[in-house]
């Protein structure tokens, strides 16, 4: 098997340019996922972030998961559970309006910690998807505008801890599936592993490693590039020891932004269109109940909705 895609953003900068693309391209054309070291986020603030995440669950959100685990008899299963993950979440919506400062239970320093945290991952995501143009041979900015919609993309994190899991065997952290948006980044724990991807048909595992931000590709970014890219599916593994902490940054499509393959890509590669045309928050009100299903069926089901929707074209800035 072939090394994990890891891509260090500081040879971007120099004569290793052309060669850190090309790595950058293969992940997304064959992996879906890729690691980047020296993305300019600084490791004091990821730091502050992963100890006051740390800290939180441990003041606000165990007891409340080993009350939950109790009260559904999760800790003597004896068969495979299909229906639920061995997870502790809670949810920060940053754009298009925040909701940081009215989440229950958070610090005042966490939540200032967290907005910094958001700005920064904002930034790198904008960076990111220049890169996927300038690989794709399409119009700078060209991915941006796409996500617009009226008022700008979503962007949302998924703050998760994993905690340690009395039968891993029978029950997934997080079970297998593709993600319904754009740009994941994904800042993961160093120490307790967990996360896998499906690579052909085997399970792969994401290295974990200090200060590193995880980057998938998500559902709308598969349209976009007519399936020259990919959506992978991934799982989390529980594990019997350790609790692995994980804050997932999704840059999204803005709720009205209308998704389809770029007219330059279809021309290029002189091939028909062949994924959907429609409404992202269509697409995720579908999603919604299929998330642990194959992506493909989803496709379909847009697919035949378009016949019967007059959608315009592309809303820009």
């Amino acid at each position: 098997m072939e090394a994990f895609p890891i891509i260090d953003m500081e040879k971007l900068n120099g004569e290793e340019r052309a060669a850190t693309m090309e790595v950058i391209k293969d992940a997304c054309e064959n992996w879906g996922f890729f690691e980047l070291m020296n993305h300019g986020i600084s490791h004091e603030l990821m730091d502050t972030v992963e100890m006051l995440t740390k800290g939180h669950y441990k003041k606000c959100m165990e007891q409340r998961f080993k009350e939950m685990v109790a009260n559904k008899g999760l800790e003597a299963v004896q068969s495979e559970i299909n229906d639920l993950d061995w997870e502790s979440t809670f949810f920060l919506r940053h754009l298009p309006v925040s909701n940081i400062f009215e989440i229950p239970d958070l610090e005042e320093d966490y939540r200032k910690t967290m907005k910094e945290f958001a700005e920064k991952l904002e930034k790198l995501a904008e960076q990111l998807l220049d890169l996927l143009c300038e690989n794709l041979e399409i119009e700078k900015g060209y991915l941006k505008k796409a996500f617009y919609g009226s008022k700008g993309p979503t962007f949302g994190t998924k703050v998760s801890n994993y905690p340690p899991c009395p039968c891993p065997e029978l029950i997934k952290g997080l079970r297998a599936h593709t993600d319904a948006g754009g740009l994941i980044l994904l800042f993961q724990d160093d120490k307790v592993s967990g996360l896998q991807l499906l690579k052909g048909s085997e399970w792969v595992d994401v290295p974990p490693m200090k200060h590193s931000i995880v980057i998938n590709l998500g559902d709308q970014l598969e349209v976009i590039t007519n399936g020259k890219y990919k959506s992978v599916m991934h799982r989390v593994i529980a594990q019997p020891d350790g609790n692995r902490m994980s804050i997932a940054s999704f840059y999204n499509p803005g709720s009205d932004a209308v998704i389809y393959p770029a007219p330059a890509l279809v021309e290029k590669e002189e091939q028909k269109q062949v994924y959907p045309k429609f409404v992202f928050e269509d697409y995720m009100k579908l999603y919604a109940g299929l998330k642990f299903q194959a992506k493909e069926p989803r496709f379909k089901a847009m697919k035949a909705m378009e016949t019967a929707v007059n959608l315009g074209p592309i809303a820009t800035v």
